[in-house]
Parts: structure tokens; C-alpha cells; sequence
């Protein structure tokens, strides 16, 4: 019976399949040995082995590049004189966050390949060692190092016997192939931050046949490894946002790209490029259509309701104009639309700077900063006061409509950068096209873009200075115009209420106790400046109050350092709707092949606010989401979060509001418009979900 199951064991052992196999290195963490293709060798015929690692659950080990934290395995094999063996080939990898960081590497199991090429002046009939030694690094919630050695007894035949055929051909399955398409790559900005892309072009790849796709760089510090890489795809192609770490960029740049296909197909393939002019995710416009659209983007902008407090000064301003010479009319229209223009200009400037150093920022980037928003929440109440009389810009008080003789066009000018501060929060049709086409384009054509925003903007105003007899059907200037003044407050006080809210999510309720202190000073030191203009007041008292004034400005002042150094998120832009975005979050359910409705959007984002009112959170829409299976994801970009800026990006996006329906089963996301109605959203999930 013995002698039969030796046979029977001996018989198994030859059969192709079963594997030729050291003595496992075993620790409660990883079972690990070595395995040969072939269970006898023949002279001059190569052959591989593999190192084979069997991992505990949770454990795992890592690729060639470990990520933000690891070391890859190596071995060495210890070859009679004559032999010689290739590099160990790894598998493509996979992303094992952890915490914040993110691994390159594998779990479970892994399969390390290596080529051994023998002399062809082997006898057979005798019996070949094989000696190798390797060493390891597997690790779960700590890293411990590891080790082995492994032997191998090889018989040498004329003709080679294959085994573990199936082992073999899956592990070499699992390599990454050589790439069939053609791929670009480019960084913008310096180290630590800069946005990047990658792009492949070649047959079989669309939005269709795409599910997810993945680059895994081969050098450590060049691409973030934790931050998410944004899929755009077309016909033909697809690009993946990148980005920069800081590192070096290298004269060539090499890695794997891994694709999942709309089928669940996972393969890999070894790219290689030279840093080149940035990919763009999207088509970019000519800049002949690019300034028609930031145009018509500034004119709409007026029609905005982030705009509205401004329409205040700017009916002011018009109504003092009215039975003025063509020459006035003219000079406070010009103002106007310099302080516009030269603003876009500014923030255009702005953007192109904080790029050029590295760093993320798009269409309002200064109001993920809550120092800028309390600021600004102190210049709306500043000006509001003005209106209410509390003090005077340029005069006294009470100076009635010599007020607009003294300081009428600087006035103009600078209700033109106010209108500009203002309008960022919003982002009107037209504009998103044309601010995403602008930043890819030389800094001259991206000035003149935001130069064509501006004029948009100033329009209807600039139109007087074309027409000003306009002026003249407007009423004309009277007691009725310090009523007007004073009601008009109003709006002002409540930007100002507003953004006091947006820094409330910015920095949390220290913040805001902070941001309303402020605005104590601000409106005592207005008091003040309004007590020296008055006429009773001379001399030394007149100083004092002055004095209180700047006295009361220079504390709000000292307040602002501090908001920013407590600054800390203290809320969600949306949090009624549905869950927060996380990358990792729309991959799972893009992996379960769910619908998603991304909604990008920010507490400082007034259009973001309205849509979600009027077209998002209403009784019609959310059974719709219900009915249809659809989750919601929302994605606050208050605070300027990078993971979410990346996705703007990788969507031809420098701002939010930015929505995207997944649909059921895979493909590409649909981008619904940033103006919003509840049939757009209702027709959009209709053609998103399976019908039952």
C-alpha cells in the first residue's frame, strides 16, 4: 500500500500543473517559497522560477515603487559558474491606502518571476542545485522585515518538462504588458503641488469601454501617490489627472497604467514619455471662441445673485448721472469699467503667479480663504454703513451730491472692484469653458481672456459712456435719492451676514466669534470717521476721532493673523445632501456599478446654493435619486480641498459648481450645467438609470 502511494505521489509530482517547490519560509504573517516552470531542466534551455509569497489577511507586501511607505522584495539566486538569471519581474500593483498614504503593492498573494538561462554543456542524468536567498518587507498596521533561503533539486534531462503551468501563466498574466499606446505627460508649477497629466491614445479606448484607470509611477516623489487621479475619457484616448510631488521630474518618465474595462477587466501596461506641455483633459477652445464665451460669461455674471449687493452702488452712481454732461457720463463709465477690467486683469495675474510657484487655484480661489472672506465681510458692512450716512467717502456726511463731484469717479472705479470681488463666489454659463481653456493657454492669451470676462462684466455700464444720452431718461437727482441710498444699505448688510455664515464653515465658531469682533471695530471706527466729518467737530476733538477711527481699523486688522492661524473646517458647504465625496468612496460604487450624482459645490458658492434650493434638494429630484437607485456624493470645496480641486481639473474645471452623473453599469460621467433647473436633473437621472 505504501509503494502504491509512493507511486501514485511520484506520478503527481511529474504531471504538468504540479508545482516543483522548495520548503516553505513560513511566519504567522506569510507562508513563502520557491517554484520552478519546469521539473527537469535540459542544457541551453531557460527556464523561470518564481518567488511565491501566501500572505495573511490584512498583510501585505509591495511593488517595485512602495509608495509612500515600503521596500520591494528582492532575491538572489546562487548559480553554478556558467548560469545566469534575469531580473525579478513584479506584477502590477495595486493601491493599499493607509490612512493618509498610499501603498503600491499587494495582498493575499504575489507571484515574483524570474529567468534562469542554463549552459548548454549540462549532462543529463544528473541532478542540478538551485540556492537562493531573498528578503522581504510585509506589513499591516506595523512593518516587519523578513527573510528566507531556498533550495531547489532540478533533474537534467535532453528535453525540459513543464509544470505549474497554470501558476505560471496566470503570474505572467498578472505582468504588465508593453504598451500599444501612444503616451504624453507634462506638470504645471513646481514641486509639491503642481497639477500634472498623463495621456494614452490608441484603438479601444472611450468612455464606453473605460471603468477606471490608474498610473503607477515607477520612481518614487513624482506623482502624489494618495491624491486622486481624475479619468476624462474620449474616443480614441483617455487622460488622468496628476498630482506633482516634490520630487524631480526625470528626462523620462516611466510606470504602469492600469485599466479596468466597462467589463471589469483589469489590465496593465508599461508606459514611457517625455515631459512635455501639459495634457488637457478636454478639447481646448480656440481663443478666438474662448473670448467670446468669457464675454458672454462677465455680461451674465450680472444676472447673478452674488452680483446683486453691487447693483446697489451701481444704481446710485446711475441715478447721479442723470442730466450730467455727456463728458461726466462718459469719465464714470470709463472708471467703471477700468476698475472692472484691470480686476479680472489682477486675479488672471493672481492665478497665473500661483501656478507658476506650484501651488493649486482656480475661479475664486480667494474665498477658500477665510482671512479674505472676514475681510471681505467687513468691506460690505464698511460700505453699507456709507450708505446708511454713518460716515462719508471724500466728505462730510451730509454733503448730498457734492459727494459725486469729489469723489464721483474714483467712486466709479473702485464699485468696479468691488463688483469683480464679489462676482468670484459665482460662475456664470460661458465661463467655465473659457477659464479652463484660458489656463491652458500662453499667459498673454490667458490675460486677455480674463480681460474679455471683464469688459462682459462692464458692459451695460461702459454702454453709457458709448450712449450716454441714456443718462437722461433717468430721474433726476433729489432728496428721494438719500432714501434710496439708505434702503439700499440693506443688501450690503446682508452680503455681509452671508459671508460671516461662509466663515463660519471655513474656521468653526471661534472664527466666527472672531470675523464678528471685527465687525464691531469696523463699525466703531466708523462712527468715528463720521464724528470727525461732521462740521461741529474741529480741531483737536476732530484728531481724537480720527485718531479712534484708525485706532479701531488697525485692531480689526491684528484679527485677521489670527483667524488664519485657527482656521479649521467647521462644516460642510452641503451636508444634507446625501454623503461626502471621497475618491475612494466613487470607486467602490462605481466598482458595485451604481449611479452617482457628484455635486462639487462650496459654502461661498452662491450659484451652488440656489441650484441646490431650486433643483437638487426638492421632492422631485430626491425620489428620483431614490427611485433610481442614484447616491449622492457632495464634495465641499469651502476650504480649496486638493482631491476635489484635482477633479475640477481633470474636468476642464476651475471652479464649482461642478456636477456629474455616473451612470448605472459604468461609462463616462454626463456634466450637467452649472445652472440648474429640476427638469435638467430629472432627465439626466431618467437617462442615467436602468429602466424598470
Amino acid at each position: 500500500m505504501r509503494a502504491t502511494l509512493a507511486v501514485l505521489g511520484l506520478l503527481l509530482l511529474v504531471q504538468p500543473g504540479f508545482a516543483v517547490e522548495s520548503a516553505p519560509v513560513r511566519s504567522p504573517r506569510a507562508t513563502v517559497t520557491l517554484i520552478s516552470e519546469v521539473a527537469a531542466i535540459a542544457p541551453g534551455q531557460p527556464f523561470r522560477v518564481a518567488l511565491r509569497q501566501k500572505m495573511a489577511r490584512g498583510w501585505h507586501t509591495y511593488w517595485r515603487n512602495p509608495g509612500d511607505a515600503g521596500q520591494p522584495p528582492e532575491m538572489t539566486l546562487e548559480l553554478p559558474e556558467g548560469w545566469t538569471a534575469g531580473e525579478l519581474q513584479f506584477p502590477a500593483p495595486h493601491r493599499i491606502p493607509f490612512g493618509p498614504l498610499v501603498n503600491f503593492g499587494y495582498e493575499d498573494e504575489a507571484v515574483f518571476l524570474m529567468e534562469v538561462r542554463p549552459p548548454a554543456n549540462l549532462v543529463p542524468g544528473r541532478t542540478q542545485r538551485i540556492e537562493a536567498s531573498a528578503d522581504w518587507l510585509i506589513c499591516e498596521r506595523v512593518c516587519i522585515p523578513e527573510e528566507g533561503r531556498f533550495t531547489l533539486d532540478l533533474p537534467v534531462e535532453a528535453t525540459a518538462r513543464p509544470t505549474a503551468q497554470v501558476l505560471f501563466a496566470a503570474a505572467e498574466a498578472a505582468l504588465p504588458r508593453a504598451s500599444a499606446f501612444t503616451a504624453r505627460i507634462g506638470f504645471e508649477g513646481g514641486p509639491g503641488g503642481g497639477r500634472g497629466a498623463i495621456s494614452l491614445e490608441g484603438p479601444g479606448l472611450s468612455a464606453d469601454s473605460l471603468r477606471e484607470a490608474f498610473f503607477f509611477p515607477l520612481e518614487q516623489m513624482v506623482v502624489e501617490n494618495a491624491t486622486p487621479q481624475p479619468l476624462t475619457a474620449r474616443e480614441g484616448g483617455f487622460t488622468l489627472g496628476l498630482t506633482r510631488a516634490a520630487g524631480p521630474v526625470p528626462a523620462t518618465v516611466e510606470g504602469v497604467v492600469a485599466i479596468t474595462d466597462a467589463a471589469g477587466v483589469r489590465g496593465a501596461y508599461w508606459v514611457s514619455a517625455v515631459p512635455g506641455p501639459m495634457p488637457s483633459a478636454a478639447p481646448a477652445l480656440p481663443l478666438w471662441q474662448a473670448l467670446v464665451f468669457a464675454a458672454l460669461g462677465g455680461l451674465l455674471l450680472n444676472l447673478m445673485p452674488c452680483v446683486f449687493p453691487i447693483l446697489a452702488m451701481k444704481a446710485i452712481a446711475m441715478t447721479r448721472l442723470a442730466g450730467a454732461a455727456q463728458s461726466v457720463v462718459r469719465a464714470h463709465a470709463a472708471s467703471y469699467t477700468a476698475g472692472v477690467v484691470l480686476s479680472f486683469l489682477a486675479i488672471g495675474g493672481a492665478l497665473l503667479g500661483v501656478r507658476a510657484a506650484g501651488a493649486v487655484a482656480g475661479w475664486g480661489f480667494q474665498f477658500t480663504s477665510p482671512v479674505f472672506v472676514a475681510a471681505m465681510a467687513w468691506l460690505m458692512l464698511a460700505v453699507g454703513l456709507n450708505l446708511s450716512g454713518i460716515y462719508a467717502i471724500g466728505g462730510p456726511a451730509n454733503a448730498g451730491s457734492g459727494l459725486a463731484a469729489k469723489s464721483g469717479k474714483a467712486g466709479s472705479f473702485f464699485a468696479g472692484v468691488l463688483a469683480v470681488l464679489v462676482a468670484t463666489p459665482c460662475t456664470a454659463p460661458f465661463m467655465a469653458a473659457a477659464i479652463g481653456a484660458a489656463l491652458t493657454m500662453p499667459p498673454m492669451a490667458t490675460l486677455a481672456i480674463f480681460a474679455a470676462m471683464g469688459v462682459g462684466l462692464a458692459l451695460p455700464y461702459a454702454l453709457l459712456g458709448v450712449f450716454p444720452g441714456f443718462a437722461r431718461v433717468l430721474p433726476r437727482p433729489g432728496a428721494w435719492m438719500d432714501r434710496l441710498k439708505q434702503f439700499l444699505a440693506f443688501p450690503m448688510y446682508l452680503a455681509a451676514a452671508w459671508l460671516v455664515w461662509v466663515v463660519a464653515q471655513q474656521a468653526g465658531p471661534d472664527g466666527t466669534l472672531m470675523v464678528l469682533v471685527g465687525g464691531v471695530l469696523v463699525g466703531m471706527g466708523a462712527w468715528a470717521l463720521g464724528l470727525a466729518q461732521e462740521g461741529s467737530t474741529q480741531g483737536r476733538t476732530s484728531r481724537w476721532f480720527l485718531g479712534g477711527a484708525a485706532l479701531s481699523l488697525a485692531a480689526a486688522l491684528a484679527i485677521l493673523p489670527l483667524l488664519r492661524s485657527g482656521a479649521a473646517g467647521g462644516g460642510t458647504a452641503s451636508a444634507q445632501l446625501g454623503e461626502p465625496w471621497t475618491a475612494a468612496r466613487l470607486e467602490a460604487l462605481r466598482e458595485e456599478g451604481k449611479p452617482v450624482f457628484v455635486n462639487l459645490t462650496a459654502a461661498w458658492c452662491i450659484s451652488c446654493k440656489v441650484n441646490e434650493r431650486v433643483a437638487l434638494d426638492t421632492a422631485a429630484v430626491r425620489a428620483a435619486f431614490t427611485a433610481g437607485n442614484v447616491t449622492v456624493l457632495t464634495g465641499d470645496w469651502t476650504n480649496g480641498e486638493p482631491a476635489i480641486t484635482a477633479l475640477l481639473r481633470a474636468h476642464g474645471r476651475d471652479g464649482v459648481p461642478l456636477y456629474l452623473l455616473y451612470p448605472a453599469g459604468g461609462g463616462a460621467p454626463v456634466m450637467l450645467p452649472q445652472i440648474l433647473t429640476e427638469g435638467m436633473v430629472l432627465q439626466a437621472v431618467a437617462a442615467a438609470t436602468p429602466r424598470v
